[in-house]
Formats: C-alpha cells, structure tokens, sequence
C-alpha cells in the first residue's frame, strides 16, 4: 500500500506542527510534584505538557535527569526556567541514596528502594508484548503442527504429552504452540502477515523420533488443539530501556485492532501498516480521522451515500484529516506494528491515518 497522503489539508497540518518546535508548558503544571507509586513517565509529561512526547526537552540539560527510566516514587520534580526562559524540570536529590538500575521491560526490582517508573504502565500492553505477533503467512505455515496423543484427544493441556509433525528440522528444545487468529490486510488487499495468538509452551522430549516429535505442554494460557503450530524459541529477545521518540515523516493507517469491538478509543491496542524498518518502540505518533468525500452539487451529498450515481470528478471534495488523537508504538514486526492508543478525543477506527504528533 502506497503510504503517500496526497490531501492538501493534512500536509498543511504537519506542516503547521512542524513550525511550533518550542515547548508550551500548561499553565495548571505544578511547581513541585512529588512522584508517585504507579506513575509513569507518560503521565507525569501530561501534567507539565500538552506534547507528552515532548518530555525529553525538559530534561535536556539536567544533570539529574539523564535517564528519565531512573526516576523512583517519592522523588520531587521541580519546574524552573533557564537563563534563556526554558522550561527544565530538575529533580530533588537531597537525601536520596538509590543505586542506579535500568527499568527494563520486565520490570525488575531493586529489593532496597522498590522500582523506577515504566514509560507505561506495563499492564497495558504486557499480554499483548507476551502473547501476540505477526509474522509472514509462508513462515507460519512452514512450522511443525500439532498431530494428537496416545489418548485420542483432541484438545491438551499442561501436563499433556502430544505428538508433533517435525519438518522442518529445528535443533532447539522450547516452543511455543500458537494459533493463527486472521490476517492483516492493508488498503489495498495486500497480506502484512497473520496475526498469531501464544496458547501454550512445550518442551521437547528427546525420545529419538525421525520425523515426529514429542513434546510436553507446560503453561497453557488455552487449550492446545490439533493442527496449532509449534513455533521454535531460537533467541530471547534482549530487555531493552524504551524512551519517547517522534514520528517524523513516517505516514501510515490503523489496519486492525487486538480486540473485538471496532470503536477504539484510549488504551485500545492496535495494528499499524508500518513495521520494524520505519518505527521504532516508544515512538509517539498523532492519529489523524478523515471525513468521507463530499460531492459538491446542488445538494451536496456523501460520495459513499447508497443509490448514487458516480459523481463527476471536478466535483469530489476531499474533507480534511483532524487530529483526534496519539498513540504509542511498543512492538515491532517485519511489516506491522502493535501500538496503544495514549489519548482520544474521537472514537478512532480502522483506517484513521498516523502520522507525526
């Protein structure tokens, strides 16, 4: 799908976005906020910023706050501006005796003095990081798959032993069993991949099988079906410390949702037509709804209202594309995307446009 948006109006919109690059904090921002358990780094940006995103600006030259990731509950945050009139945020360090730890995504903890602050809450998005991917439909029908047991059965679970078809060879002793759930399209039809449910885990029994495989369940999140794939865990993917970023000239659209309602508003999931090689986890972008067309004769009507004859195309109105929103991306794939819905205005649906904040 071509990711080129040709309406005047939306880029007259970035554009516009672009030219306003110095940081307005609100005028409710506290002098002083004392950081609390739960807090995270998005929520305390949106006290002092209508731009979230925008928070790495107020540290920028903190001595303090060089990595926003080691800022714990109980810290005090000051607002001040610099010689220059720019607003930085300094934290209060008197008294503090914390030892330096990186808030990784699994959120390890220092015993002492408890956790530093998530860029989110990892509730969020932790099923959906741990759960679900997309890969490309060749690979996942190449996987070994689920055959049955000695028993007959037709559906397993944890403590069940089952037989696995094993072809391709994989030389690796953990998998994971998943399920495709659908697949996800772009505008045009094109396949981005299918979209991929985690059921179980199995361990592979070494019992000298040449084409089959024996596998036990451990850790079954569903029942476990005949004909699911089993997916070789090959590597663990490394913890990594996640900042903001923002979208620059990337442009994409909302493709799908992780859920079963198609109105989407804040802390919904969705998927997105941009994947690993144009953005990035933590990047902030703006969601942007477009109206239908309108045509433009005595009366005007809606291009897509039922019964009309094809309209002439002089007379094609295209309604501009209005903010309505942000979203955060936090889980790559080789054509897609995962990313939250930070804030809403508007219902957003499929479709809705993304693109710098």
């Amino acid at each position: 799908m071509s990711k080129v948006i040709t309406g005047v109006w939306f880029i007259m919109l970035l554009l516009h976005s672009s030219i306003v690059l110095a940081i307005d904090v609100k005028t409710s921002a506290p002098q002083r906020y004392t950081v609390e358990k739960g807090d995270t780094l998005w929520d305390i940006a949106g006290i002092y910023l209508d731009k979230p995103w925008q928070w790495p600006d107020l540290w920028r030259n903190n001595v303090h706050i060089q990595n926003p990731h080691l800022i714990y509950p109980g810290d005090v945050i000051s607002l001040r501006y610099n010689e220059r009139g720019e607003p930085e945020l300094v934290l209060d360090v008197s008294g503090r005796d914390k030892p330096v730890i990186h808030l990784q995504p699994s959120v390890k903890k220092d015993k002492k003095q408890g956790q530093s602050i998530p860029l989110l809450s990892w509730s969020l998005v932790q099923s959906y990081i741990e759960n679900d991917l997309i890969m490309p439909l060749d690979e996942y029908e190449k996987l070994p798959y689920v055959l049955g047991n000695q028993d007959g059965a037709v559906r397993f679970a944890s403590g069940d032993l089952i037989l696995g078809r094993y072809e391709p060879h994989y030389e690796v002793n953990l998998y994971r069993i998943v399920r495709m759930e659908g697949v996800i399209v772009d505008d045009d039809d094109e396949s981005l991949g299918v979209k991929v449910r985690h059921v179980a885990d199995a361990e592979l029994l070494n019992v000298g099988l040449d084409r089959e495989m024996l596998v036990n369940v451990v850790d079954a999140n569903f029942e476990v079906k005949r004909g699911d794939k089993l997916l070789p865990i090959t590597e663990m993917i490394p913890d990594e410390v996640v900042s903001f970023t923002s979208a620059t000239e990337q442009v994409g659209k909302i493709v799908s949702s992780l859920h079963p309602h198609t109105l989407l508003g804040k802390y919904d999931v969705v998927v997105l037509d941009l994947g690993e090689s144009e953005v990035k986890r933590g990047m902030v972008m703006g969601i942007y709804m477009q109206g239908p067309d309108i045509i433009a004769e005595s009366p005007p009507s809606y291009k897509n209202d039922r019964g009309l004859q094809p309209p002439i195309w002089g007379n094609i109105v295209s309604q501009p594309a209005l903010k309505v929103g942000e979203l955060i991306v936090f889980k790559t794939f080789e054509k897609t995307s995962f990313a939250l819905i930070a804030s809403a205005t508007r219902i957003v649906r499929n479709g809705a446009i993304v693109a710098k904040p």
